[in-house]
């Protein structure tokens, strides 16, 4: 198959993006298909009808993720200050002459279903869940709405009007933004002083702003793939809190799989998964990420459509578990994606 991983485009998970686009494209090629790796946001100077049998190794052209999170601006500097369009040149051609674009983009855009309406539009067949799903897994304040009608338990939370907002929590407290994604914007706050800060950070990436409830205890995440869920993954950071630097840097937490815990609390998690996986009406794949206090009650935080699939990232070792390798995930996610336009 002539298959366009795309990757990059302009979220903050820019960098993480394009690493798992390098991963997937090398288990593509390895598997015989005509293989290319697209940036969404700066495109390619090559015409449909020639990228696809041009004889380039497109993962040299990807660098090792950053400790912190890029520049956005700087990104979008290199096509212009004026420059309005989110795809860059040639990336629509290509894309629709592929058989199916891979998605390997994360946060805006990427997960929260416009590039996927997009291509709805234009006939273009991707993998992934579909636009309206991915908007609302998006959305933390929606997903959590979601949660809440069909049972699946989730922290409480308050969202803020503004800046100026006078609600005041228990701490300590999280502070997030709404549409993030790898833990940008996020952060813990144990007393006032912290708190304004947090909310001062927050609003500068998004205008809108949530304040959740603190669940002190062990992190886990599941995959659920077609409705079955996969072996899970405990996460457990050697410092601070599963953050952008610890989710990327090699060595800086230890992920158990399939986690050490009783089978009936596995059976709980895998349950809540699937749960959540259809309360937002997911098709195909997305990872739910959970917490577990000491009374071994489990909350729900949020499920990621388009989760990492990079060195690092949590379910190549949950699909590795379940006795499936990297080049068969990506193959699967493929087949399972083309079952939509079946």
């Amino acid at each position: 198959m002539k298959i366009a991983v795309l990757a990059g485009g302009t979220s903050t998970e820019r960098d993480v993006s394009l690493v798992t686009g390098r991963e997937v494209y090398k288990a593509l090629k390895k598997n015989g298909h005509k293989v290319i790796l697209l940036d969404a946001y700066l495109g390619c100077d090559m015409e449909a009808d020639e990228v696809f049998d041009a004889d380039i190794d497109w993962a040299l052209r990807v660098a090792p993720i950053s400790e912190a999170a890029p520049d956005i601006e700087d990104i979008k500097a290199l096509r212009g200050k004026d420059n309005k369009e989110y795809f860059g040149p040639n990336v629509i051609k290509i894309c629709q002459a592929a058989d199916i674009v891979f998605m390997a983009l994360h946060g805006d855009c990427g997960e929260n279903g416009k590039v996927q309406a997009a291509f709805d539009l234009m006939g273009v067949k991707y993998t992934g869940t579909d636009s309206f799903s991915s908007s609302l897994a998006m959305d933390k304040a929606i997903s959590k709405q979601m949660f809440k009608m069909y049972g699946v338990s989730t922290p409480d939370s308050y969202m803020l009007k503004g800046a100026d907002d006078a609600y005041r929590p228990q701490f300590p407290c999280v502070v997030k933004i709404c549409n993030g994604g790898s833990s940008v914007g996020v952060y813990i706050a144990n007393n006032e002083n912290e708190y304004k800060r947090a909310i001062e950070d927050a609003f500068k990436y998004e205008s809108r702003v949530m304040v959740e409830e603190y669940i002190k205890g062990r992190e886990f995440t599941c995959c659920v793939i077609e409705g079955r869920a996969l072996p899970i993954v405990e996460i457990e950071p050697k410092s601070g809190f599963y953050d952008y630097k610890n989710k990327y840097q090699a060595g800086s937490t230890i992920e158990t799989c399939p986690a050490n815990i009783d089978e009936a609390t596995t059976a709980r998690i895998q349950a809540e998964a699937v749960k959540a996986y259809n309360a937002l009406g997911i098709k195909t794949y997305a990872r739910m990420d959970f917490l577990m206090n000491d009374r071994k009650e489990v909350f729900c935080l949020e499920a990621n459509t388009l989760p990492g699939m990079t060195p690092t990232s949590l379910i190549p070792q949950e699909a590795a578990a379940d006795g499936m390798s990297y080049v068969e995930l990506c193959e699967y996610i493929i087949e399972i994606s083309l079952k939509k336009w079946a």
